[in-house]
């Protein structure tokens, strides 16, 4: 049995990632890694401190002693800290918003991207700048901060978040083609948002997960041939 260790910076995203595990990959050993102080941490300070960088690369470790043959990082704030990571862990690390972000840039010109973070906005911004570059092609980024729908998140207001969420997707999407949703709690909102802006939208936790598939089918691959 494959084994995939999730880290997770909060609390937010484990059960509807774990519902999309048991569609995609019902038979892979799926472990949960939590600390919810890191993107408080992360929040609090408007970037990622050395403090920070030093827990998920101690998690990202644990999850090698766990056994894990694929390491997914699921939280976009602490991404860049994933990608200095790879050459110390010994297994693949996926980012969640990777293949979001490939798609965005490969499909799209003018790519608006919602966050309700700062912390989460900046990083998802430069990683699909970063893929548009890799691929050769110019794209237009639109900011779409929903400023204050954070706070009332955690201040037990969903209705308030969403609401503002909603209302920065509609000024947004008149200057993008496409909407990408820099966190992977924000999934839930993928229809609504749509709906009500005519656009496409794009999100994590699936497109993270069925590249967490092809690592693991990847891995499959090279052991055959290395058995043969």
């Amino acid at each position: 049995m494959r084994t995939v260790v999730a880290v997770y910076t909060g609390q937010g995203l484990a059960d509807p990632l774990k519902a999309v595990f048991k569609e995609l990959l019902p038979d892979v050993r799926l472990v949960n890694i939590i600390d919810d102080s890191l993107i408080g941490d992360v929040v609090s300070a408007g970037r990622i401190e050395p403090g920070v960088a030093r827990r998920l690369l101690q998690y990202y470790h644990n999850g090698e002693e766990l056994g894990a043959d694929v390491i997914l990082n699921t939280c976009s704030s602490v991404g860049e800290v994933a990608d200095g990571a790879t050459g110390l862990i010994g297994v693949p690390i996926v980012k969640i918003d990777q293949a979001m972000a490939v798609k965005a840039a490969s499909e799209h010109a003018r790519i608006g991207v919602l966050a309700t973070l700062p912390s989460t906005l900046e990083p998802t911004m430069r990683l699909i700048a970063k893929e548009a570059s890799r691929l050769g092609k110019e794209i237009t980024l639109v900011q779409g901060l929903a400023e204050g729908a954070f706070d009332a998140l955690v201040g037990g207001k969903p209705e308030e978040h969403d609401r503002l969420l909603l209302e920065t997707a509609r000024r947004v999407c008149a200057e993008a083609d496409v909407l990408v949703l820099a966190q992977g709690s924000m999934a839930r909102m993928e229809k609504a948002l749509g709906e009500a802006t005519g656009k496409p939208v794009l999100s994590s936790p699936r497109l993270g997960v069925e590249q967490v598939k092809a690592t693991l089918e990847r891995l499959d691959r090279e052991a055959r041939n290395t058995d043969s």
